[in-house]
């Protein structure tokens, strides 16, 4: 069975798959729709992506509350609020930070505002696809990292080259090959469409789907789901 492993990207959405030991896959597409398109018979689909969304309230999702206490500092920074659900449907960023703040108390960032299209996306097929519901998870990256790295959070921030290179030797421990992966997925791929921390975090998704075996975790254990009865959980798997 395949294992998808996706991350946005300039270009769309980054996806790179796991199959039998050294096969693999990797593409590029332009919207949501066309992933889940392809692959649909997969056993998992992992996104960087938030699922799950509040329509009201002054509290975050408890998943994204989890994850920071999780990572602990510095990574904690990188788990950002999630809008609500009407915020993405804003005509600009001023409009979205003002139907946020009615909702939820808060403004949106614009690194918020910048995936906020991507994660629209993402609630439009799983509310109009309800066979996606059990195949499309949240995940994010540095969760994925810190279960795979046995419950420690990464040492340096994988934008930098001591970063990356660790972030690298930690999925080729965990998954032979994977260096050879990211590896030739840089050769193949311009910067101006994915950029090589989009790289890492699919697949890390991948190869955390594959190496659970369907035993996946989920922050929180036991989930809040939203009006539309999505879950709001952030899952990973710890060896």
């Amino acid at each position: 069975m395949n294992h998808i492993g996706v991350d946005g990207c300039k270009s769309g959405w980054f996806w790179v798959t796991l199959t039998h030991p050294r096969k693999w896959e990797a593409g590029i597409e332009p919207n949501f729709n066309q992933v889940w398109n392809r692959w649909r018979q997969a056993e998992s689909i992992l996104v960087d992506i938030p699922i799950g969304l509040r329509d009201s309230g002054y509290e975050e999702r408890l998943c994204d509350r989890e994850a920071r206490k999780t990572l602990g500092r510095p990574r904690r920074s990188s788990v950002f609020p999630v809008p609500c659900r009407a915020a993405l449907y804003a005509e600009g960023y001023r409009g979205a930070c003002d139907i946020n703040e009615r909702h939820t108390g808060r403004r949106l960032s614009r690194q918020t505002w910048n995936i906020a299209g991507k994660i629209r996306e993402v609630d439009d097929l799983l509310r109009s696809r309800p066979p996606a519901r059990g195949v499309v998870r949240e995940i994010h990256p540095e969760v994925l990292f810190w279960g795979l790295n046995a419950g420690k959070s990464m040492k340096s921030n994988k934008r930098t080259d001591d970063g990356f290179k660790e972030h690298v030797q930690l999925l080729e421990l965990r998954y032979p090959g994977s260096q050879a992966i990211v590896a030739s997925v840089l050769n193949e791929f311009a910067r101006k469409d994915v950029e090589r921390d989009d790289i890492l975090d699919a697949l890390a998704a991948a190869a955390t789907g594959k190496l659970s075996r369907g035993s996946l975790r989920s922050l929180p254990e036991h989930p809040d789901r939203d009006s539309t009865g999505l879950p709001m959980q952030i899952v990973y798997w710890r060896p």
